[in-house]
């Protein structure tokens, strides 16, 4: 009618998507019953669920709207670790960058790569899932996110692309993981199989489900090159940024000297979280010490490697919001107790169907689950001790009952806006939570149809 004013729909800004996800979730404790499992130790001292012993809590704890704001400053000390390795890899970044390294390693790579993008892709892609299968790597991609948006933008690509090869090959790492310690060795030392039993067949994955993830990517890549309008983010400050510079700086040895540093201080990083139980923490360090080291050899001053170093750790204040604003979803239903509840009732239609739908069916809560439990160890210790004796009854293998909850989990960290480390990426990308869900919802249901067909198979070939 005339004088109506349309009406349009906006996609909100990401840090009040998550907001609205957390008010979701206190919502969620008024309606959804409370209650818990009973909890004992396992032979390998950690806490597990006992199955069967789930019972609602009769006093129930009912969590005000005061509690939404004060899980706010409570979920940025949880990820605390997390916020301030990323201070930390933008302020070492910006000190790299201001010594010309970074500069002169991507006129390197164009020279190898500007003719074959698609092997690019294929690298990387498989190169990071690779990592996370073997030893869990997650964090330590974040220091490799603005140096590939800056490659990708110099090769007609856009961020989008950059960000899609990061994630992708995280989650396909962790959704056929061989020996990620995090997710493998916890969930069949809760299974009670073998630790890493069955690690051929996983390995054997790892191509398959990176050749989905690296077509689904170069496929996108590959229409934004031919038609710039075609990209996700595109905007005209992107287009302009996508025209690749003139020259680049030549690569000296104080660039090459600085690059086998960040390779030394990353490779020292993964052995301890392997084999010392490190994380961000000493990981941080790690990159604190190639920062001092990239000053001194690149000639920086202290006031300006400390001028450098504020502003790329200020330019990351948006991503470290992100990052503790997701944290406050999955801790507020912690505070209101439905966590279990929820595990609890989506366990239970299992033992209605047979063998091969309850292996796929685990595959969908395992899913869902990792929406509420983000950490892979945490839904381990959660689900695993549910989902073990569950697959005894409905004629589905401890092994394949684990591979369901591996590619349940991998998979959907490319998705869940809970997901601290993925929002890191998009932060640093400055990709929204939205656009990103848009180009990924493909992909996550090609991997998805395939995770089905490979439960089926495995059901069927009994794997053990």
């Amino acid at each position: 009618m005339p004088g109506d004013l349309p009406m349009t729909f906006r996609v909100p800004n990401t840090l009040a998507l998550l907001f609205f996800l957390m008010v979701a979730a206190l919502i969620a404790t008024w309606i959804i019953p409370q209650g818990h499992f009973q909890t004992e130790v396992n032979e390998a001292g950690r806490a597990v669920v006992v199955p069967g012993s789930y019972e609602v809590v009769e006093e129930r704890h009912r969590i005000g709207p005061l509690q939404l704001f004060t899980a706010v400053p409570r979920a940025f000390a949880a990820a605390s670790d997390i916020i301030f390795f990323l201070f930390i890899i933008g302020g070492v970044l910006a000190i790299i960058r201001a010594t010309g390294t970074i500069d002169a390693l991507l006129g390197r790579l164009l020279e190898r790569f500007s003719n074959r993008p698609a092997m690019l892709i294929f690298v990387v892609i498989f190169v990071f899932s690779l990592a996370s299968s073997a030893v869990g790597s997650s964090g330590e991609y974040i220091p490799f996110v603005l140096i590939l948006v800056a490659l990708c933008r110099a090769m007609r690509m856009d961020p989008m692309t950059a960000v899609a090869m990061v994630i992708s090959g995280y989650g396909v790492g962790y959704g056929v993981a061989a020996f990620n310690q995090y997710t493998v060795v916890v969930a069949q030392g809760v299974a009670e199989l073998p630790i890493y039993s069955g690690w051929q067949v996983r390995l054997a994955l790892l191509v398959p489900f990176v050749l989905i993830a690296v077509h689904h990517v170069w496929s996108y890549a590959d229409r934004v090159r031919r038609d710039p309008a075609a990209s996700m983010v595109y905007d005209s400050e992107l287009v302009e940024a996508a025209e690749p510079p003139r020259d680049y700086p030549p690569m000296n040895w104080g660039h090459v000297a600085i690059v086998i540093g960040f390779l030394l201080a990353l490779g020292i990083a993964i052995w301890g979280i392997a084999r010392q139980g490190w994380y961000l923490n000493e990981l941080g360090a790690a990159f604190l010490i190639l920062g001092l080291v990239a000053a001194l050899i690149g000639r920086l001053s202290p006031s300006a490697t400390a001028e450098k170093f504020i502003i790329g750790a200020r330019q990351l204040t948006e991503t470290a919001l992100l990052v503790g604003i997701a944290r406050g979803i999955a801790l507020i239903m912690e505070d209101g107790q439905i966590l279990h509840t929820i595990v609890h009732y989506l366990s239970l239609p299992l033992g209605l169907v047979g063998a091969e739908l309850s292996a796929v069916g685990m595959l969908i809560i395992q899913s869902i689950l990792n929406l509420f439990i983000p950490s892979g160890s945490g839904q381990a210790f959660v689900t695993m001790p549910l989902m073990a004796p569950l697959s005894d009854l409905v004629g589905v293998s401890r092994q394949v009952a684990v591979l369901a909850y591996q590619l349940g989990d991998g998979f959907t960290n490319m998705i869940i806006p809970t997901n601290a480390i993925l929002m890191g990426i998009l932060g640093m990308a400055g990709i929204s939570y939205a656009k990103w869900l848009r180009f990924a919802w493909p992909l996550m249901l090609k991997l998805f149809v395939a995770a089905a067909l490979v439960l089926v198979g495995a059901v069927w070939l009994g794997f053990e």
